[in-house]
């Protein structure tokens, strides 16, 4: 299994991103997808998780409301829509895949490097 988030980039506060993730490999065993992000100097995040039919998704009570996400299983891409951006918003994003969908970056046996989003005020 192999992902690569990619779509990041230096913003302003309330502008909207939207993260894309290359996922390669995926079988039925593996095909739960979260995102995390982690600040500089601080513990990864959850912000969502969703399933292998994109049916279920689970929001980290912070994020909904300004972040969504979707999958495009045909080709292989997830997506994570960052709105209302706010400076707190900066860090590195990561999406992960694993065999539960879940909020505990533990579940997750495969990530992909990060990619950095920058919102500056």
């Amino acid at each position: 299994v192999q992902l690569q988030a990619s779509g990041g980039g230096l913003v302003h506060t309330g502008d909207s991103l939207r993260l894309s993730c290359a996922a390669s490999g995926l079988t039925s065993d593996v095909d739960n997808i979260g995102w995390f992000r982690q600040a500089a100097g601080k513990a990864r995040d959850f912000l969502v998780a969703i399933s292998q039919d994109g049916d279920r998704t689970y929001y980290a009570t912070s994020m909904k409301g300004r972040f969504t996400t979707s999958r495009d299983n045909a080709k292989n891409m997830l997506y994570l829509h960052l709105n209302s951006l706010k400076t707190e918003d900066t860090a590195v994003y990561y999406c992960a895949a694993g065999p539960l969908i879940s909020t505990v970056d533990t579940a997750y046996d495969y990530w992909g490097r990060g990619t950095q989003v920058t919102v500056s005020s």
